[in-house]
């Protein structure tokens, strides 16, 4: 997936994006075919000869020292979340044949869970994978329970669920971002074979998954805005906040607010009321064509 021939890849892309000006050259306006810089001009900004920058972007080399990312990652201007990607994706081979442990949420994060009537909360693993939620989130997303084990992910939910392009309001910068988180993750696991599936899936049947997939935006999502617009009880705009769950690295437990006192507040209690007196909410469940198709191609869960 993410393996060490996408050093090169995500170095050419940076590269594409900044331009002379953002770098502080000077550039010549006559004979120049492209609009990023040119491989001798990152050499030389980040203090390494152009034979060195030339095989990590071709693949002859794929193992820069940590001084070497650190320049780098200065040049193209990258933020935390992408400097991690490229020290990821510099690291040396570490293929293992080593099946990658399943997931599992405690107990007690369950019953906590539970407990958060009045915040959906949610718990990601690897991929972005739906491993535990409680009712309000259910009924404000999706009812992860009634698709197959496989199908439970945030991204995929994302892009082949029609109803979740109408329920955010700023759904390309929502789906744009969970590509990057997707990315950040592909660079920490380069041979976890369900995200080679994933992506794989995503690719033939989203052109604009395809489209970000082939960028180079990486995200790492703390904290934020999410606005949406609920078919149930109209619009809601929501705080989230991740938080790293001790024991997994790869567990997220992702917890949104509103504020209180404001419509979005009002909403999200008429919604939880909703669920609490009539079981699943109108337009929580996936849609009726992915179901059908989710059905023909139900496997067991491995994770």
């Amino acid at each position: 997936m993410a393996g060490h021939s996408d050093l090169g890849r995500f170095l050419r892309q940076c590269r594409a994006d900044l331009t002379p000006e953002a770098s502080g050259i000077a550039a010549e306006t006559q004979g120049r075919r492209v609009r990023g810089l040119r491989r001798e001009e990152v050499a030389m900004l980040a203090g390494v000869s152009v034979d060195y920058y030339t095989r990590l972007e071709q693949g002859r080399h794929t193992s820069p020292s940590p001084a070497v990312v650190d320049a780098l990652a200065r040049v193209f201007q990258l933020d935390a979340a992408a400097r991690a990607h490229l020290a990821d994706l510099a690291r040396p081979a570490r293929r293992s044949d080593r099946q990658m442990p399943a997931q599992r949420v405690r107990a007690a994060m369950h019953q906590l869970l539970a407990s958060m009537t009045e915040h959906p909360a949610l718990i990601l693993g690897r991929r972005t994978d739906v491993l535990a939620s409680n009712a309000l989130a259910r009924a404000l997303l999706t009812d992860w329970t009634l698709l197959p084990p496989r199908h439970r992910n945030y991204v995929r939910w994302i892009f082949l669920d029609p109803d979740a392009r109408d329920a955010f309001l700023d759904w390309p910068t929502v789906a744009a971002d969970v590509v990057g988180t997707l990315r950040l993750y592909a660079g920490r696991h380069p041979d976890d074979p369900q995200l080679s599936e994933l992506v794989g899936e995503l690719t033939i049947k989203s052109a604009e998954f395809r489209t970000w997939w082939n960028g180079r935006h990486v995200h790492e999502r703390t904290h934020g805005t999410k606005r949406m617009n609920h078919p149930a009880v109209g619009p809601i705009t929501l705080r989230y906040e991740a938080l790293a769950l001790p024991g997994d690295p790869d567990q997220t437990l992702f917890v949104y607010t509103t504020d209180p006192g404001s419509p979005s507040h009002d909403n999200l209690r008429l919604l939880g009321s909703l669920a609490a007196r009539t079981g699943p909410v109108p337009g929580t469940a996936p849609s009726t064509p992915a179901r059908a198709a989710d059905a023909s191609t139900e496997r067991a869960d491995p994770s």
